[in-house]
């Protein structure tokens, strides 16, 4: 147990400033009104299914391409071997301009221009984590 609780305050720790800083530069509640874009294509819901896009819940930290039982293409799947986790950045980068931030993407979405509304859904996104499964993959 205490075994446990040591892995998930240090697993929090490190998982901290991704999440902090995608919600200080954006606003969460904004970020649900421009998810509104989003949602014919992807979820946000623990264990939700996938749809036409990758389940969203827990994207944050997440290593590219692997959202288990999703049909990635595979340059997305090549671009998450090479180092592709979806921190605040690379969100920013792929969220302004998919098909320019992984070329050969399936992801038809033509992007959002607007800096602010894309932190503010980075920021929304970064509400989505299940810390308590992380920290049960980090102690196996």
């Amino acid at each position: 147990m205490k075994r446990n609780l040591m892995g998930l305050v240090v697993l929090a720790a490190m998982a901290m400033p991704a999440v902090a800083s995608a919600q200080e530069a954006g606003d969460p509640a904004r970020g649900e009104r421009a998810f509104r874009k989003c949602q014919a294509c992807h979820v946000v819901e623990q264990e939700g299914v996938n749809r036409a896009g990758p389940n969203l819940y827990g994207v944050v930290g997440r290593q590219a391409g692997i959202e288990e039982g999703f049909g990635y293409s595979p340059a997305m799947i090549e671009a998450g071997e090479n180092g592709l986790v979806w921190d605040a950045e690379a969100l920013d980068d792929f969220i302004a301009q998919p098909r320019q931030a992984v070329p050969g993407t399936k992801m038809t979405f033509a992007g959002i221009r607007n800096e602010g509304e894309r932190a503010d859904l980075i920021a929304y996104l970064a509400t989505f984590t299940d810390e308590d499964a992380a920290a049960e993959t980090s102690t196996n």
